[in-house]
């Protein structure tokens, strides 16, 4: 990362890539299209616990490109702190800022997490973090945990009674794209909502809940990838037998024939605001730990999956657009 910058703008290795239907591209030919971009700050990789990460380190220092961040998807048992310590290892050694976590909603014997289950793990997580130099984040995602967003403040209270200090990941995506979806908004425990979830999802809503976690200081780490309300499914690609959600809207106009819906640019308009809206509130607290966000434009069922635009050119407009506004509230040093 440039040594001016105070904000980082990074991307998630797996979104470098033209789309699924070609063949696979190697760690260095990752690192080189970033390097060759000449947008991205950083990259943010997910690799599979047992990984071998000397590609990743030897990719990073002959491009110089930086490793900002680094993922994992954790089912709550028995060997789950060893296999977070053995990664997040390799996170600190690499120089990661931070260790996103994404925590599946049950247990490794099936049972639905608690609190005190969830909350356990945090703290472990967090003194090994500390250890490495390397902390842990909890992603709001679908599928996990988080999902049911009212845990949110569930889990800050019950750290906040341990002195321990939530920190959280955002990706507005996965809240905005449920917005008057019932059966989505059920999943996230939101089905009573008589305005399909407009005050506690909608960028206009003061009251919505990634605004709360923003004041409360808990959002330490955010991703971008832009989504369309109520998201429409993707019918090109499956979740077992469901169709993929609608987690991902390109930022800019796909190749004809690309998308399976008609692009429209207005429909951006309320991620826009979202994100923009935590630039400002980084602008007013520029002390924050709040440092990075890293484009997600990615393939998968859920995403990008079976389409046939750019997956690696939305994420390079959508970098474009964050570094004008992150700019134009001098997040970036001249």
């Amino acid at each position: 990362m440039n040594a001016a910058n105070n904000f980082a703008i990074g991307i998630n290795l797996d979104g470098v890539l033209e789309h699924d239907g070609l063949p696979a591209l190697s760690v260095d030919q990752r690192f080189d299209w970033v390097a060759e971009a000449g947008v991205f700050d950083y990259v943010e990789i997910n690799p599979p616990p047992a990984e071998d990460f000397s590609p990743f380190l030897r990719a990073s220092e002959r491009t110089g490109v930086p490793i900002g961040g680094m993922g994992g998807i954790f089912c709550v048992g028995p060997d789950t702190l060893n296999t977070f310590t053995r990664l997040n290892r390799q996170a600190g050694a690499l120089g990661c800022r931070v260790f996103n976590c994404q925590v599946f909603a049950r247990n490794s014997s099936g049972a639905e997490m608690t609190v005190d289950e969830i909350g356990a793990f945090y703290v472990a997580a967090m003194e090994i973090g500390a250890r490495h130099g390397c902390l842990p984040s909890l992603e709001v995602h679908v599928d996990m945990w988080l999902e049911q967003f009212h845990r949110v403040e569930l889990l800050g209270a019950w750290l906040a009674e341990r002195d321990v200090p939530l920190r959280l990941t955002i990706d507005h995506s996965h809240l905005l794209f449920k917005l008057g979806n019932r059966s989505e908004l059920a999943m996230s425990g939101l089905q009573g909502e008589a305005d399909l979830g407009h005050a506690l999802l909608h960028p206009t809503s003061p009251s919505n809940f990634y605004a709360q976690w923003l004041e409360r200081g808990w959002i330490v780490h955010s991703h971008a990838r832009s989504v369309q309300l109520n998201g429409v499914p993707n019918p090109l690609t499956r979740r077992g037998d469901l169709p993929g959600r609608g987690i991902q809207y390109p930022f800019v106009a796909p190749e004809p024939d690309a998308y399976h819906q008609r692009w429209n640019g207005e429909e951006l308009a309320p991620w826009k605001l979202a994100v923009q809206q935590l630039l400002q509130w980084k602008q007013q607290h520029p002390t924050s730990v709040l440092n990075q966000v890293s484009c997600e434009f990615i393939p998968f069922a859920d995403y990008g999956g079976a389409a046939r635009y750019s997956i690696f050119a939305q994420n390079i407009a959508c970098a474009r657009w964050l570094r004008e506004r992150a700019n134009s509230l001098q997040l970036i040093a001249a």
